[in-house]
This record gives C-alpha cells, structure tokens and sequence, in this order.
C-alpha cells in the first residue's frame, strides 16, 4: 500500500510527540557554524555604533547583520 507525502507526514509528527521533552528539543534545533560569530566565545563594544561598524566591516551579508542601506 502506497502512503502519501501527507499521511507520512502525520506518521512522523505522532511519532515526535511520543518523545519526550529533551530529545524533542535536541533534534528540533539545527547547530549551523556562523563564521565570525562562531570564531570567538565573547566580544565586548563600547557603543552600539562600534558595534554596527564591526558588523558592516567584518561579517558576511548574508548573516543578516549588516545595516539597511537607504536607496
């Protein structure tokens, strides 16, 4: 018997909530290494400006950090 894409969709999502709690939350979250951001535990800026300039300096575009340029 052929199960469709919706029904094994269901099937999966019965079987998730028969997990518990902490194996729910392991494998809902997906660790994706940021370049960067990843590269040091902590960074500290005097003002959110020195802050927003390392930003535009240093971290990919699509990170989504940099500052929305007005046309």
């Amino acid at each position: 018997m052929l199960v469709t894409e919706e029904e094994a969709w269901r099937e999966q999502c019965r079987a998730q909530l028969e997990r518990d709690v902490w194996t729910r939350i392991k494998y809902g979250f997906c660790h994706v290494h940021k370049p960067i951001l990843d590269d040091v535990s902590t960074r500290a800026f005097a003002t959110m400006e020195e802050y927003r300039a390392w930003c535009d300096r240093y971290l990919p575009p699509y990170l989504g950090y940099r500052r929305v340029r007005s046309r």
